[in-house]
């Protein structure tokens, strides 16, 4: 089996949006969960837009800042960008190939509320 496919498997089972883009700010490709965060907004129907649609101006001078920042060196490779109300710290993540040259990035949520959940809990 193809890497992409355990690559995919990965994004799509983070119970997180999870919203790639390449380098023009094209979305290419969302998980199952920012689908359904993004409905309101298009969905799936998002996917080949560019995301600076989805922004007001400021946010879109902050996401080329950032690019920009990413483009400029191999280890700039991660921005905090804010919390929201879910308690989600939200990233902006850099996409390299295996030169080290930028290919795109992501929009990464970590959840800031500690897990309740039984330890290996699998009832």
């Amino acid at each position: 089996m193809e890497m992409s496919v355990f690559l995919q498997s990965v994004i799509d089972a983070d119970d997180m949006p999870v919203v790639i883009c390449d380098t023009n700010h094209t979305i290419i490709y969302m998980n199952p969960t920012a689908v359904e965060r993004y409905a309101r907004r298009g969905g799936a129907e998002l996917v080949g837009k560019s995301l600076l649609d989805c922004h007001n101006a400021e946010s879109n001078i902050m996401i080329e800042k950032v690019v920009d920042w990413f483009g400029r060196s191999r280890d700039n490779n991660k921005v905090y960008t804010f919390h929201n109300k879910e308690n989600h710290d939200i990233y902006m993540i850099a996409l390299r190939d295996d030169t080290g040259k930028l290919i795109g990035y992501y929009e990464k949520h970590e959840l800031r509320t500690p897990e309740t959940e039984t330890r290996y809990n699998m009832d």
